[in-house]
């Protein structure tokens, strides 16, 4: 009985996540509404606990596959409870995506979930559960830019299509640099099972300095042209323009002087 008990507790839905979606909803409601009376303040919350959300669902993926693939060491570690604070890097998986975001307007990848991947048996197992959380943010912006590609914009208030434009955005970018064959990533972790033994020796020391030189090769100025270019050919691919995306990440950063042709949109 305490084991079933406690197998049932370790899968349980977190207070802490359902606190962040509930700031989700309310703030939403609120862009929707224009019921702030900042509505820079209320895109501001809006995004940020949206994209907390789409980090803890990021990890989930990562531990429910790594659960089905062998490893049922993920459940005890609270990784299935969807709590931030049980992640491993709490800080580089919630708090610095976070500030980046604030910072720069880019989705920044985190890895935070420790699989013991000596349980899982099969190359296949271990590419996809490196694979699961970055399908996640592919998916996160499929939903978010459904209303662009689907041309069912009418009636959706300005603000909150721009909120939903600077949120995709976050998931493409984080989709993108996370899918890289870079060693620390999730890119490299899909492809690592395949790489031979001697291989993946000479690799791993470098595995705790991969996300930093991809952002440092990332203020390189015609790597980070080429960058978003590609990123906003996804996101014009989804129905989503650079304008909308802009004037989203304005009122996010609503501290900052505000464009007037998207202030101009909102008073419509």
């Amino acid at each position: 009985m305490t084991s079933a008990t406690t197998r049932t507790g370790e899968r349980r839905i977190s207070p802490v996540f359902l606190g962040i979606a509930a700031i989700t909803a309310v703030t939403g409601w609120a862009v929707w509404t224009g019921f702030a009376n900042s509505p820079g303040i209320a895109v501001f919350l809006f995004v940020t606990a949206a994209w907390i959300v789409s980090l803890c669902l990021h990890e989930y993926a990562h531990a429910r596959t790594a659960l089905h693939g062998g490893d049922l060491t993920v459940g005890a570690k609270g990784y299935l409870t969807l709590n931030p604070l049980k992640y491993t890097h709490a800080v580089l998986s919630i708090v610095l995506p976070v500030l980046f975001v604030i910072m720069g307007g880019i989705g920044l990848p985190g890895g935070a979930v420790f699989i013991e991947r000596h349980r899982i048996r099969g190359r296949w197992k271990h590419s996809l559960i490196s694979a699961a959380g970055p399908l996640t943010n592919v998916l996160f912006a499929v939903v978010c830019t459904a209303p662009f590609w689907l041309g069912a914009l009418e009636g959706v208030p300005f603000g909150f299509r721009f909120a939903l434009a600077f949120l995709a955005l976050l998931q493409v970018t984080a989709a993108i640099l996370n899918f890289l064959p870079v060693p620390g990533l999730d890119g490299y972790g899909v492809i690592e099972p395949w790489l031979s033994n001697g291989v993946r020796r000479q690799v791993e020391p470098f595995a705790p300095f991969g996300l930093l030189a991809v952002f440092a090769v990332l203020w390189i100025p015609g790597v980070n042209h080429a960058f978003f270019d590609t990123v906003f050919m996804l996101m014009d691919g989804l129905g989503v323009s650079r304008a909308e995306i802009a004037c989203g990440q304005d009122l996010y950063r609503f501290w900052t002087e505000q464009y007037p042709e998207c202030t101009a949109m909102l008073d419509r």
